[in-house]
């Protein structure tokens, strides 16, 4: 087929492979509110993997030192984390009655064998090798998640970025072990509170810093409604995958990504 041929072959329905993408929700029960809760899900994993495409072009800017594009596309993940909180609205209009009529169905599947969500926590700086475990049978879906976990994160290459303009970052951390979580530094600190006291001179990397803050922010939000959808759904049951539920996701509350973006509001007008 010539490439005349093929674009008048092309239609909505087979450019978005509409029937494929309409045949993937197999329920395991009869239950009505089965259909809204796959939906719901694959919708999610959607969002996932656009949210991991727009942060590898983030990290390209990145090491570009393109910094006016990326506060573009972290804008782009700002507003992809806002319907992903909204979407909770629609999945609590499932009652825990109607909820209960098919959950056992599900195990052991679970929310903890998401690789696309582990990929985002591990990128974003949330790097735990016991999440390595649930994917222990899935081969493919474990190499993705370890390659994950031996690269750096994101504000690692915000770091890098920051030392390639000049700011003087340690080398204990522009060489430091990425499979680690990240420890807050001095240099790190001294380098950003530069940025928001001389906003003037840094204003590209002030707007930056800010949106960074924004990404961590909306990313707590979206746990935080997750947990309370999970404990108005399911209360503190374990997780069809073993897990303790909703006591697991409370415990990931405090975690930060970018500490250091956080700490410079106790430095701000101290000079």
């Amino acid at each position: 087929m010539n490439q005349s041929m093929q674009h008048n072959a092309l239609n909505y329905m087979n450019y978005l492979r509409i029937d494929e993408l309409l045949s993937l929700q197999t329920l395991l029960s009869k239950h009505h509110d089965e259909t809204l809760f796959i939906i719901i899900h694959q919708v999610y994993e959607l969002w996932f993997k656009q949210v991991l495409h727009e942060m590898g072009e983030v990290i390209r800017c990145f090491e570009a030192g393109d910094v006016p594009r990326s506060i573009k596309v972290v804008h782009r993940i700002l507003a992809i984390q806002k319907v992903m909180v909204t979407q909770i609205d629609v999945l609590e209009t499932m009652t825990p009655t109607e909820f209960a009529e098919f959950r056992d169905r599900l195990r052991p599947a679970s929310g903890f064998q998401s690789l696309q969500f582990r990929e985002v926590e591990f990128l974003c700086g949330l790097k735990n090798p016991n999440m390595l475990a649930p994917f222990s049978t899935m081969a493919e879906s474990l190499e993705k998640l370890q390659a994950r976990l031996n690269a750096p994160t994101l504000y690692d290459h915000f770091i890098r970025m920051l030392a390639q303009k000049g700011f003087p970052i340690d080398e204990n951390v522009l060489n430091r072990d990425v499979t680690k979580l990240y420890e807050e530094n001095d240099s790190v600190l001294q380098a950003i509170k530069t940025i928001y006291q001389e906003t003037h001179q840094y204003f590209e990397l002030y707007m930056l810093c800010e949106a960074l803050l924004s990404l961590e922010e909306n990313f707590s939000l979206w746990r935080f409604r997750h947990l309370k959808m999970v404990e108005r759904t399911i209360g503190a049951k374990t997780g069809t995958g073993g897990s303790s539920g909703a006591k697991y996701l409370a415990s990931t509350m405090s975690s930060q990504f970018f500490p250091e973006l956080w700490s410079v509001r106790n430095l701000i007008g101290t000079y």
